[in-house]
């Protein structure tokens, strides 16, 4: 039996901010764009948004209604679904995933603090490119910063997690979303308006199909799971607190359309600056940490207070966005915690914070004092990034596919599909056939180009 007195979220716009909160983070304004840069600009875009339509909207309807119906954690949903059988382990799967993600995520989101400050100190101004990454590679090696900056982050989610649904998690995405739109709207606007940004908006907005291949849609269906927080359990614990008229397939639409909206106002922000500067778009990881930091120094010479303000809204945009995503990790594995063990949710929230603050220090270390110690040629931060985005979310995606498209009784998903509103016959039929064969060939394809196996 589902808990139906579960603290529910107290209004839809509430249920939609904290979902898209969950999807938006560092995927979509840091590995969005460097993935953008290498795979052609525009036309990877195009690719994206076809691969949300067809892959990541229907999945996330599949979790959303596996979290409503069962009112429960990701966890006990299964089991409640599907009692008696093995599938009770997809949940606990996507549990161990956000635990997981959420260990080393909070090691780049406490970088994002520590660049908050060095903006706010007005440090980036008469660095050269070179000066950029030494600082960059001075800061991880040092043996207490990185540490430090994860830790405060830690708590900071904590501190949102312990004051439950309504009062924590709800009422933050109400403060931090509408800041992180309004943040990222100014600083396109600026980036826009740059002398020479010309070529990086033709870049970004006019597709170049010559340059679109295999591997380039699979990058982007790749994207389109990592961006929308797809199975780690996020979007299936938050849609537990949905209310029962909330449009689970709106609410889904809602959701991808704020998190691509998210992703393109990255690129209008990084791309049209880096072409004024005669910096290329394809920069890599290091884009957001490395070159950025350069890119608006160089393209503001003129104009150093702006310089300052534009660097340090920057880094508090990614900070937030970063922590919408903590936030939705955190509750993943504290509710499974407070419902399954019978744990108060402050006891499960301090459990989570420890456990993953002691990984994520472990994973910090690794990349600093502790890089000469490997797994297969890869520190511990590397080996919990390639388990996670290249082996767990795949698989986990997978088989929520397959679950509930081909497990789920289908007068479960009509009935999810149709609560607050009425769904027409063809476009259920249509997130059927994707959940039954579209979505798990996909992702099928998406698991072994990780793998690099093609």
């Amino acid at each position: 039996m589902s808990d139906v007195s579960r603290a529910n979220f107290g209004s839809k716009i509430g249920a939609i901010l904290a979902a898209a909160g969950s999807a938006v983070g560092l995927g979509n304004i840091w590995r969005f764009p460097y993935q953008t840069g290498n795979d052609g600009g525009a036309a990877f875009i195009l690719i994206y948004i076809v691969c949300i339509l067809c892959f990541g909207i229907p999945v996330m309807i599949a979790e959303f209604t596996i979290g409503r119906h069962s009112r429960s954690n990701t966890a006990r949903a299964y089991q409640i679904l599907a009692p008696g059988t093995q599938w009770k382990w997809v949940g606990r799967w996507g549990v161990l995933t956000g635990f997981l993600i959420l260990s080393y995520y909070a090691v780049v989101a406490g970088w994002t603090l520590e660049y908050f400050l060095q903006a706010a100190g007005n440090t980036f101004i008469g660095k050269t490119p070179e000066e950029f990454a030494a600082s960059f590679t001075s800061f991880t090696d040092n043996l207490w910063r990185p540490v430090f900056w994860l830790i405060l982050f830690m708590f900071a989610t904590h501190f949102i997690i312990v004051k439950g649904v309504q009062q924590g998690i709800e009422r933050s995405a109400k403060i931090l979303m509408p800041i992180l739109f309004v943040l990222l709207i100014i600083m396109a606007i600026c980036s826009i308006l740059l002398p020479g940004s010309g070529p990086g908006l033709e870049f970004l907005l006019k597709p170049d199909f010559s340059k679109v291949n295999s591997g380039v849609l699979l990058s982007a269906m790749g994207q389109t799971f990592y961006s929308l927080s797809l199975g780690m359990g996020c979007l299936c614990t938050y849609a537990s607190y949905f209310q029962s008229d909330t449009n689970l397939t709106k609410t889904a639409l809602n959701v991808a359309s704020i998190d691509s909206l998210v992703a393109i106002l990255a690129g209008l922000i990084i791309f049209p600056a880096a072409f004024s500067v005669g910096i290329q778009p394809d920069a890599g990881p290091s884009l957001v940490f490395i070159t950025l930091p350069n890119v608006l120094t160089q393209a503001f010479a003129g104009l150093p207070w702006l310089t300052y303000i534009l660097s340090t809204a920057f880094y508090l945009l990614l900070a937030l966005a970063a922590l919408t995503s903590t936030i939705s990790m955190h509750e993943v594995v504290t509710v499974y915690l407070h419902e399954e063990f019978k744990m108060s949710r402050r006891k499960a929230a301090w459990l989570v914070t420890s456990m993953c603050s002691i990984i994520g220090i472990l994973c910090a270390l690794s990349m600093g004092v502790g890089k000469e110690y490997t797994i297969f040629g890869m520190n511990l931060f590397d080996v919990f990034d390639f388990l996670t985005a290249k082996l767990m979310l795949p698989l986990g995606g997978f088989f929520i596919s397959i679950f509930t498209g081909w497990y789920l009784d289908k007068k479960i998903l009509h009935d999810e599909l149709n609560s607050g509103g009425h769904l027409p016959l063809f476009v259920y039929k249509a997130i059927v056939f994707i959940l039954r064969v579209v979505a798990p060939i996909g992702i099928g394809f998406v698991f072994i180009n990780e793998l690099e196996i093609l």
